[in-house]
């Protein structure tokens, strides 16, 4: 497996380049807006390295026997399932911020048990194309990046009945050997810190929708694929040189808005042709995976986020203040509630019929519909925790500043013994993460990640065997 620094050379090596606030960048690994993400993601092989986590970070191969990063497992039992979420909560531990990891590891265990189910009722091969591909994965210790996610055009048409046809992505040409797509997937965290990208339809096709039921795999430096770099809150701090107004300098999140721009797509490495009837049930399959993937990561990240506001509330000299312990007492009932959820979907997992397991449906849809809401509260609570000031510090530059630095030392001092720039640091962290470049992925994915609260009621109407709890009812009562 790589080391930390091997998996950074890596992708160096691949050569990506995005257009960066209008300008067109090549040396992204080196960039100051892309490096904080390239570094988390680094944080996922070195935790698989170091004896305190390697444990929870590696796993035996189903396909080859050997050991493998977690991210990069197919789950073969429910324990698997356990400790992916613990994997995530530990991670987000580590760096503060969404590690971009995630989401390529739920695509490849949903397209491995789709592809199985389709070869079955179809005669196609795909599941065994997958099984190669998924080796070269797990051989060279590499990201993958799960693109669902497209742009949608006007929501009341469906893909076949847009005005632009590619605002969902879609095959154009049908050629000796593979396929050319072309679209856009929108929202891609990590694109530009993984080697490969593996696409699928954005909802359930229809028959007449062939062209858009589509499951394939390319390197990320394919040709034809064009990355355009997201904006954060309070980016462009990383640009400034000053580490403690980052908030989190050593770590953070990406997003990408990745064009296809007519991307030929081999054979081997095309999941899902057309196949409308299979299109649902990846989604689905998928959605399930993602959904209880938040209930490792976003806990993790609200882990830190709990102890910042509980060491800034020490700094202010507050921390036996009745009130002050009753909310961070509620921020940690909330943060549990998402662990325990995450933790049951996947305790309840089952295996599908390729072998490999997927969490409980239901309550992995109830875990995400619970992140959609708590981590807001935690954040509330934070502010509410660590004041004002959190809204009008001044600038690292400030403290600094021979003139005004002395001032805001003499003022901004709290209790005995706490360093202003400590209280700095502290501020800052924690605005990051409830209104800065980390409140991307802590409360805007918490949100939409995985799909907005709408998604979810959906599934738990389906999942919720309302038939089932009306029979036990009449069973109860003696009604025929």
């Amino acid at each position: 497996m790589k080391s930390g620094q091997e998996y950074i050379e890596s992708i160096k090596a691949l050569g990506l380049k995005a257009r960066i606030m209008g300008s067109e960048e090549s040396n992204l690994t080196e960039h100051p807006l892309v490096t904080p993400s390239l570094r988390a993601m680094a944080a996922t092989y070195e935790c698989a390295e170091k004896e305190e986590s390697k444990a929870l970070f590696t796993a035996k191969s189903s396909l080859t026997g050997k050991t493998v990063n977690r991210f990069a497992h197919l789950h073969q039992s429910a324990d698997d399932l356990v400790n992916k979420v613990k994997m995530q909560r530990y991670a987000g531990n580590c760096t503060g911020c969404c590690f971009q990891r995630c989401v390529g590891m739920d695509a490849a265990n949903a397209v491995f048990s789709v592809t199985y189910e389709c070869d079955a009722e179809h005669g196609t091969d795909y599941h065994q194309r997958f099984i190669e591909f998924w080796k070269n994965m797990q051989e060279n210790d590499l990201v993958m990046d799960g693109a669902m996610t497209d742009p949608k055009g006007d929501r009341g048409k469906r893909p076949k009945d847009q005005v632009d046809p590619d605002l969902f992505l879609r095959v154009v040409e049908r050629k000796q050997g593979g396929v050319v797509v072309r679209g856009a997937k929108l929202h891609q965290t990590g694109m530009v810190n993984s080697h490969e990208v593996l696409v699928m339809p954005t909802l359930t096709m229809r028959p007449g929708e062939e062209d858009w039921a589509i499951c394939f795999a390319v390197p990320t430096n394919a040709p034809g694929i064009k990355h355009i770099y997201g904006r954060q809150a309070s980016d462009t701090r990383k640009l400034e040189g000053c580490a403690c107004d980052v908030g989190n300098s050593s770590f953070g999140g990406q997003e990408v808005m990745t064009v296809f721009d007519d991307v030929f797509v081999p054979h081997e490495r095309i999941f899902l042709n057309g196949e409308t009837d299979f299109s649902g049930m990846l989604v689905e399959r998928f959605a399930s995976y993602h959904r209880q993937s938040y209930g490792g990561c976003k806990v993790g990240v609200g882990d830190v986020l709990i102890g910042a506001s509980a060491l800034i509330a020490t700094m202010h000299g507050v921390e036996k203040a009745s009130h002050i312990k009753d909310k961070l007492v509620e921020m940690i009932h909330l943060n549990e509630t998402l662990f325990a959820c995450g933790a049951a979907c996947s305790a309840m997992g089952k295996a599908w019929a390729a072998g490999n397991y997927g969490p409980d449906m239901l309550l992995a849809n109830v875990c995400k519909l619970n992140v959609t809401r708590f981590p807001y509260e935690l954040a509330r609570l934070a502010t509410d925790i660590a004041g004002g000031l959190l809204g009008t510090l001044p600038s690292e530059l400030d403290l600094n500043d021979p003139i005004s630095g002395p001032y805001i030392k003499k003022y901004l001092a709290v209790a005995p013994g706490v360093k202003v720039e400590d209280r700095f640091k502290v501020l800052r962290f924690i605005e990051n993460l409830v209104a800065g470049a980390g409140s991307v992925a802590y409360l805007i994915e918490s949100m939409h990640g995985a799909g907005p609260p709408t998604a979810q009621r959906i599934m738990i109407g389906r999942q919720g065997d309302l038939e089932g709890k009306m029979v036990k009812v009449k069973g109860l009562l003696g009604i025929q």
